[in-house]
């Protein structure tokens, strides 16, 4: 069970100076971690068909990769609970944005060998990052202001992460594919063992930049007067923890594994697009430009967590949540049971509906837990491991063929739409925490 994570939420001020300006501040700040991680995460979507080139591998070895870095958050959820707990909030963001920059550092030495054991290893630290940045500033977001508008805040701050996601693609396929032979060759096209390698070098001039980026924020936010959250509130919540039990908070304890199925949706979608639209009975494309497709996924994305922001304010979140589910798996089974730029076009639309889903269940899920709503919000960050199971899905790629592989991602758009309508529904509730 996840430690505190420098969030006070057993409705007592925190020690901070500024007033309700200084949060505004902080929460434009955190803003950029938030695009930061969204930005590295989704170079995946490109780096992976293009790793699967380099390394000739097959889609269950290629879907690993990712399954790594989310394994990432499995391991280093607690440790990074424990760590800003010790060092405060400010400097355990610090220490991730670092722990980011040397993995992608790392990323230039997987290519220089070029070594597909280095470049798990790699993506492993700099997931281990962004998962202590997860863990600080998701609750941290959530619990500034009022309890009914927690979803709607927690989507304006993520759609951020989302205009990095629809970025990347960009810059990736730039970069990455554009500049290599198996991203601008035709399907089928043979490429010489020599090629590869050169291909492999490709990955070393963006990494190098993200790195560059990720010291220059570490420097800034260490400057930056974040506000203090109060220690001596922390230690009257941990006393008032002892008192209750997560496991009679269904919210809760269904909100783990429905985040668990939203994110293998939401990775199976994203890691396989490129491979997927670049078949001949869908689009027949380059890798390259089946990317640039990958950008409007995760601008559909963005577009729905501002568009989710403002809705909320308005509708309750679990409603919301329930019709944007439903509309995920109409079309994932569109892009399932069709071909063609029908099938296509229906999978660039998940990521509209997929959009408010996380910080919605993340919400949805510690609504409710009063002084519990740390360790619930650790456990929640633990269930983004469930992207690891990614690998489930490149495995029925390999045995049934790609598109018959969205069949899971669909049985996971079931999953939470249940929740939506049932699950999310709050018992034991020890009332909502604000921090003003």
């Amino acid at each position: 069970m996840a430690g505190p994570i420098g969030v006070t939420t057993n409705g007592a001020a925190p020690a901070a100076s500024g007033g309700g300006g200084s949060y505004r501040k902080a929460l434009s700040l955190l803003a950029s971690l938030f695009f930061m991680w969204g930005f590295i995460t989704v170079i995946n979507g490109v780096l992976l068909p293009h790793l699967r080139s380099v390394f000739e591998l097959d889609y269950t070895q290629t879907t690993l990769i990712e399954s790594v870095w989310f394994i990432a958050y499995f391991f280093a959820s607690i440790p990074s609970a424990k760590l800003i707990e010790r060092v405060g909030y400010q400097r355990a963001i610090v220490i991730g944005l670092l722990i980011m920059a040397a993995g992608a550092l790392g990323m230039t030495l997987a290519a220089s060998l070029p070594s597909y054991g280095v470049t798990l290893v790699m993506l492993f630290v700099i997931a281990s990052g962004i998962t202590l940045l997860q863990v600080a500033a998701n609750p941290y977001v959530t619990v500034i202001g009022p309890p009914e508008t927690g979803s709607s805040r927690l989507n304006l701050v993520q759609a951020f992460n989302s205009l990095g996601t629809t970025l990347a693609p960009l810059f990736a396929g730039y970069l990455i594919l554009g500049r290599s032979r198996s991203g601008t060759a035709e399907a089928g096209a043979t490429i010489s063992q020599a090629q590869r390698y050169a291909d492999a070098q490709s990955v070393i001039l963006p990494y190098v930049l993200v790195a560059i980026v990720l010291v220059v924020l570490a420097v800034v936010i260490a400057r930056f007067p974040l506000p203090a959250l109060g220690g001596a509130t922390q230690r009257a919540a941990k006393a008032d923890r002892h008192q209750h039990s997560l496991w009679k908070h269904r919210n809760l304890v269904l909100g783990i594994p429905t985040m668990i199925a939203y994110l293998l949706a939401e990775i199976g979608v994203a890691n396989l697009f490129v491979n997927f639209v670049s078949q001949p009975q869908i689009a027949a494309t380059t890798h390259e430009q089946a990317s640039r497709y990958l950008s409007l996924l995760w601008g559909g994305m963005m577009v729905g967590r501002f568009a989710g922001s403002f809705i909320m304010q308005k509708i309750a979140p679990e409603r919301v949540l329930s019709v944007f589910a439903f509309g995920a798996l109409i079309v994932v089974a569109i892009a399932t049971f069709t071909t063609g730029p029908v099938a296509m076009w229906s999978l660039i639309a998940v990521g509209l509906f997929h959009s408010i889903m996380f910080p919605t269940i993340f919400t949805l899920a510690i609504r409710g837990l009063g002084p519990l709503t740390e360790e619930g919000s650790g456990l929640m960050i633990m269930a983004i491991a469930g992207g690891a199971l990614v690998v489930v899905q490149g495995w029925l790629a390999d045995r049934y063929g790609l598109q018959n592989s969205f069949f899971l991602t669909m049985a996971c758009e079931i999953i939470v739409l249940a929740y939506a309508l049932w699950g999310s529904k709050p018992t034991a509730d020890l009332g909502d925490q604000t921090v003003a």
